[in-house]
C-alpha cells in the first residue's frame, strides 16, 4: 500500500558529509510523521531525527549541531543531512513514516534501510 525507498547511503571519511533521501508512494492521503532511525550492529534500533507535517523537528542528542532534517510535503519525501560525521555514526538508517491510507487507516511504514559507513 504503502512503500518508502532510501538512497543515499554510502562509506565517507569520519568528517565528511553525507545526505540521505527517502520518498514515500502509495495509496497516501497524508503524513503525520516522517524520520530517520538507525542500528549499528549489536545495539537497538534509535531515532536519528523526526518532522512533523507542520515543520517541527526532534533530534537524537548525539546529531544535534551535525544533522538537519528536512522534507517536501508536497513530494512526500525527507531528507537527512548530515555533516561532520564520525565513525560512531556508522549504521543502517531507516526512513519512516506514520501515514495515512486512502482508506483513513493510520499505520507506520519503513523502508528497507541504507548503510551509511564512516571510517575514521
Amino acid at each position: 500500500q504503502v512503500q518508502l525507498v532510501e538512497s543515499g547511503g554510502g562509506l565517507v571519511q569520519a568528517g565528511g558529509s553525507l545526505r540521505l533521501s527517502c520518498a514515500a508512494s502509495g495509496s497516501i492521503f497524508s503524513i503525520n510523521l516522517m524520520g530517520w532511525y538507525r542500528q549499528a550492529p549489536g545495539k537497538q534500533r534509535e531515532l536519528v531525527a523526526d518532522i512533523t507535517n507542520g515543520g517541527s523537528t526532534n533530534y537524537a542528542d548525539s546529531v544535534k549541531g551535525r544533522f538537519t532534517i528536512s522534507r517536501d510535503n508536497a513530494k512526500n519525501t525527507v531528507n537527512l543531512q548530515m555533516n561532520s560525521l564520525k565513525p560512531e555514526d556508522t549504521a543502517v538508517y531507516y526512513c519512516a513514516a506514520e501515514v495515512t491510507i486512502t482508506t483513513m487507516r493510520r499505520s507506520d511504514y519503513w523502508g528497507q534501510g541504507t548503510q551509511v559507513t564512516v571510517s575514521s
